[in-house]
């Protein structure tokens, strides 16, 4: 008997899309080509893989327990690929993940360093909510990702950064309707004050409600916004308050002249950003080189917000 990878990746998709043009639309070969292999997979076997039937196919009782070896040895060579390409370090193909909260403030000192250690380097950067970079790490589609403690997911590991502190961001006369005491200033002191939050989806969105003391269907909550560039000038206009990541405040405060920000009184609330790679990948070389730049990025920016 001989299984071939090939067989095993188009198997996959078949099992993945259950039809046979689709399955061959998707690793790119024709339709008579795909079906071929997945008959000579099954006679290697002895057993059919799928039921054929007019307009989709279904996995047999077999078909589902070969399934989940072809997932195993396709995660394997994912491993070995990865292994091979890191053993020197940070080169070749990077491809990382950051949520919006960090994306737009991180990316440019990131990506200057990353190119200034190796000229060649090929970086493709996605930028997406939690949920949907934690999906791509494990399905890998990506190498790593930039995103905010916790990271509960079972098959990830990760590796904090560098701390980012939330100010207060409003209109000089919502600020002045809070008090001029800042030593006195608490997140959950903010009484009937209107607090506009991003979307669902966000962490910072679940970070601001924890450190706030609100639930989601507070009256005085708010949560339509898609950006924090949004949020900026939806303050400026005087429609609320909103928590500003200190990573976020130099550059969107610069675009909005009439947002003020104001820091809480100790412990300062706080995310903690971390990068964060499959359990299965190495974690040395690369990744803590990686984790190094961005640490040395993050804390610059982090630093400048406290200075200011």
């Amino acid at each position: 008997m001989s299984i071939t990878l090939r067989q095993l990746t188009y198997f996959r998709a078949l099992a993945a899309h259950r039809h046979f043009g689709r399955a061959a639309a998707a690793v790119s070969v024709s339709q008579p080509a795909l079906s071929v292999q997945i008959r000579d997979m099954e006679a290697a076997l002895g057993q059919p893989l799928v039921e054929r039937r007019a307009r989709d196919v279904v996995l047999t009782p077999f078909g589902r327990l070969i399934l989940g070896h072809a997932d195993q040895v396709d995660s394997a060579m994912r491993n070995l690929e990865e292994a091979a390409r890191w053993h020197g370090g940070l080169s070749g193909l990077l491809r990382i993940g950051l949520i919006p909260t960090l994306a737009p403030y991180m990316l440019p000192g990131t990506l200057e360093a990353l190119r200034s250690g190796d000229i060649s380097m090929d970086v493709q950067v996605q930028e997406a909510k939690t949920d949907r970079l934690t999906e791509d790490l494990l399905a890998g589609r990506l190498d790593a990702a930039v995103m905010a403690l916790p990271v509960l997911t079972v098959g990830l590991i990760a590796e904090p950064l560098f701390e980012d502190r939330f100010l207060l961001a409003g209109s000089a006369v919502r600020l002045a309707a809070i008090g001029a005491g800042a030593e006195t200033l608490r997140p959950d002191g903010l009484g009937a004050q209107q607090l506009l939050l991003l979307e669902d989806g966000h962490c910072l969105t679940d970070q601001a409600l924890e450190a706030c003391r609100r639930g989601r269907g507070h009256a005085q909550i708010d949560m339509g916004a898609s950006s924090l560039a949004t949020l900026t000038q939806l303050v400026a206009a005087g429609f609320g308050l909103t928590l500003m990541p200190e990573i976020a405040a130099a550059a969107e405060v610069r675009g909005a002249s009439r947002v003020h920000l104001r820091r809480f009184d100790a412990p300062e609330p706080a995310r903690t950003i971390c990068l964060v790679r499959r359990s299965s990948t190495l974690g040395d070389g690369w990744f803590l080189q990686l984790a190094k730049i961005l640490t040395g990025v993050g804390t610059g920016l982090t630093r400048a917000a406290r200075s200011g």
